[in-house]
């Protein structure tokens, strides 16, 4: 669902505390560039912002035959925070798809206050790409890699670029300056 959202435009930020298989090292951007791999691991009607409730149903139906995954997006970080304010997160809560409870859930995990919010510049690839789906996608983990490569270099980005430079002009007024790459 939040990678349909992504992928009209309506979103441009994930709110990242790190999968339960990274929380030793903690969150971090490991790639500039990555797939969207389309999960149902968390998508929770109570994890998703209300407005994207009517559509969750249609996201579903449009998944992949059993056991396949469909990757049709691919992702430019261009900006990185640490956001250790909850209220900044409230400011930009039209430019993520979470609930308001999962985004203090995940601010407040392990008596740790803080997340990391990252903005990304999101481009549909030439053509979709079905690829078996692996045990080890699985889980809450941030990043996967895949079994096999998959070609990014024929894309055209879902927001025109003029429109998300004014979006990442008010991340950077709410949540600051973004962390050094």
């Amino acid at each position: 669902m939040l990678v349909d959202a992504m992928a009209r435009g309506e979103i441009m930020a994930l709110i990242r505390k790190g999968g339960i298989r990274e929380q030793r090292a903690g969150f971090s951007v490991r790639h500039p560039r990555f797939l969207l791999y389309p999960t149902y691991f968390h998508e929770r009607e109570s994890e998703l912002a209300p407005r994207f409730l009517p559509q969750l149903g249609a996201s579903h139906a449009n998944r992949p035959p059993e056991g396949m995954i469909r990757i049709q997006y691919v992702a430019d970080a261009v900006a990185v925070w640490r956001v250790t304010e909850l209220d900044r997160l409230r400011a930009i809560e039209m430019e993520h798809g979470l609930a308001w409870s999962a985004v203090e859930s995940r601010f407040m995990y392990r008596n740790t206050p803080g997340v990391h919010v990252v903005a990304v510049h999101v481009a549909r690839l030439a053509r979709d790409i079905e690829i078996p789906e692996a045990r080890r996608y699985g889980g809450c983990v941030s990043w996967v890699a895949l079994d096999g490569e998959i070609d990014v270099s024929d894309t055209m980005a879902v927001v025109p670029p003029e429109l998300f430079e004014q979006r990442l002009a008010y991340l950077c007024a709410v949540l600051g300056e973004p962390l050094a790459s």
